[in-house]
């Protein structure tokens, strides 16, 4: 029964995961950038939120739904004016310019509001600890039910809007080639910075559940970011689905891992990400092989490796 209680509660974390790396992994997917600011940009949303709520007096959810357009335009300028223009230099200049990016907020954080944890549980009542008893000892948190669903809904919106809409088409197109995108009338500039801004968008909806199921700082995104990048190698880069299941396997990992020690909760996870790293990059090699090994055999210049 304990071991059924872990699996269950780190399905329910992998939702989380999911919710932090389903903006990584969709600006990678459009425009082939690892944004290592993604995770320090979720932690600027909470502290929007958190502001926001403390300013109007209104539940951190009202200040969320603010805060998504707020992050979401800081997502469109964050393209247009630092990415777009890096990615002109090569494909080293964006990582080293996210990576200042992530500096400059963590700073302009602290000397903002100092180096205090804080949380946003007492603001949300009963639903940061209140739970279902589903059978025996199992118990499942109100919270961690929400934050599950709420990322099982925004990645079926994102994959039903990138599939069914002209603007989702649109980004598609462009994340395949911009330059043919171009020639059928695509703003391939415009598409990039849509994308942006929901990705940074979604980072302000996972900052703010971490900051209602948890503790938060300044310092506190370089280790979302890590959670985000394994859930995404994990369950495939440029996937949206397969975040889902890239953070659920994180989760359990991590849940099981606890269970087995108390240093086990991290270590597991991972182990779990460089097992799957190391199987992915194993079998590239093999996929490599047998493309060069065909290449040889149609030019007729050498036999199979």
């Amino acid at each position: 029964m304990i071991w059924v209680d872990q699996i269950i509660q780190g399905i329910l974390l992998g939702g989380y995961y999911a919710l932090i790396a389903c903006g990584l992994s969709l600006m990678f997917g459009v425009m082939r950038i690892i944004n290592l600011a993604h995770g320090d940009l979720a932690i600027l949303g909470v502290f929007a939120v958190s502001l926001i709520a403390a300013l109007t007096g209104i539940s951190p959810f009202y200040a969320l739904a603010a805060a998504i357009p707020l992050m979401a335009l800081l997502g469109w300028a964050l393209q247009r004016w630092v990415l777009e223009r890096s990615l002109r230099a090569g494909p080293l200049v964006p990582l080293l310019a996210t990576f200042g990016l992530a500096i400059v907020i963590e700073n302009l954080l602290f000397e903002g509001f100092g180096a205090d944890t804080r949380s946003l549980a007492p603001e949300i009542g009963d639903l940061a600890f209140d739970s279902w008893m589903v059978a025996g000892q199992i118990y499942v948190g109100y919270l961690a039910v929400l934050v599950f669903a709420v990322a099982v809904v925004l990645l079926v919106g994102l994959q039903l809007f990138l599939k069914w809409t002209a603007l989702g088409r649109a980004i598609r197109a462009t994340a395949e080639d911009p330059d043919t995108a171009e020639l059928v009338g695509v703003n391939s500039r415009a598409a990039y910075a849509i994308a942006a801004a929901i990705a940074v968008a979604t980072t302000a909806i996972a900052g703010t559940f971490l900051a209602m199921r948890a503790t938060f700082d300044p310092y506190s995104g370089p280790a979302q970011l890590i959670f985000a990048f394994e859930a995404v190698v994990i369950g495939g880069v440029g996937s949206l689905w397969g975040t889902l299941i890239g953070g659920i396997i994180l989760g359990v990992a991590q849940s099981v891992g606890a269970q087995i020690g108390p240093r086990g909760f991290l270590l597991t996870g991972h182990i779990v990400f460089l097992l799957v790293l190391a199987a992915r990059l194993f079998m590239s090699g093999i996929d490599w092989r047998a493309g060069f090994s065909r290449s040889l055999r149609s030019s007729g210049k050498g036999r199979p490796l």
